[in-house]
């Protein structure tokens, strides 16, 4: 009988809650792997994994667990903390090298009352339609909350890859969009989700080239940035080291 594992989420924000149930083994990995992603690409300010009706099969299969977990050290920055896992489930976690450093908890009930009572890192959260007019709305957007967080030492630079970011699912996902700025741990997070898995290509045009040079200017003008693929799309997201509120 083929193994099954089911990837619920109880919830996404401010803090998300993924909870694990089933076989863990080389068949089922791909589905964590893509759960986990999902959740993260909500960007919570902590992810809760609830293990607690989870049963490890093959451990070889905690490689999907630890690649997306790799895949998001950058963006978004997310704590991932593993919740109820018995002392069998632990000891494997732990002597996984790309697992060792998740934290761990004993109670995920307890686990997200705390996470909840955290402090609030700034942030803002909208949804686009896949307009001209959506970019002029981004670029007031990211204007107007880097005044009110004073980090104005970074504001031309993000309102202008905030715009291409907008621009490049207006010409080529044309899909409704959801735009997020958030400041996390001195960086300034631009991150635009739309509902298209092609995933974007910085090009090198030639001085001759209409078009092609969006994707180089966000690499060029960022600390870092990348892409995290969904089953329903992608996240494109960028990130700029920020001073302390001036």
């Amino acid at each position: 009988m083929p193994s099954q594992l089911v990837c619920r989420p109880e919830r996404d924000l401010p803090v998300a809650l993924l909870t694990i149930t089933g076989t863990l083994d080389r068949v089922t990995g791909d589905a964590l792997g893509a759960a986990v992603r999902r959740s993260l690409a909500m960007q919570p300010v902590k992810l809760l994994l609830d293990v607690t009706r989870l049963r490890i099969a093959d451990p070889l299969a905690l490689r999907t667990l630890g690649s997306v977990v790799c895949q998001t050290a950058e963006f978004p920055a997310v704590p991932i903390v593993i919740c109820g896992a018995d002392p069998a489930t632990r000891r494997v976690l732990t002597a996984t090298p790309d697992c060792a450093d998740l934290e761990m908890a004993p109670d995920c009930t307890r686990a997200l009352v705390e996470a909840d009572a955290q402090p609030r890192e700034p942030g803002l959260r909208v949804r686009l339609r896949p307009v001209p007019e959506a970019c002029r709305q981004v670029r007031q957007l990211v204007s107007q909350a880097c005044t009110a967080w004073q980090r104005h030492d970074v504001t031309s630079t993000a309102a202008l890859v905030a715009t291409e970011l907008v621009a490049n699912v207006v010409r080529h996902a044309h899909t409704t969009m959801e735009f997020t700025l958030a400041l996390r741990d001195g960086r300034l997070i631009v991150a635009v989700r739309d509902g298209s898995r092609r995933m974007p290509r910085t090009l090198d045009p030639t001085v001759t080239d209409a078009g092609g040079r969006g994707l180089r200017l966000v690499r060029d003008l960022t600390d870092a940035w990348g892409v995290l693929p969904v089953t329903d799309g992608k996240v494109v997201w960028t990130q700029l080291i920020t001073g302390a509120a001036v």
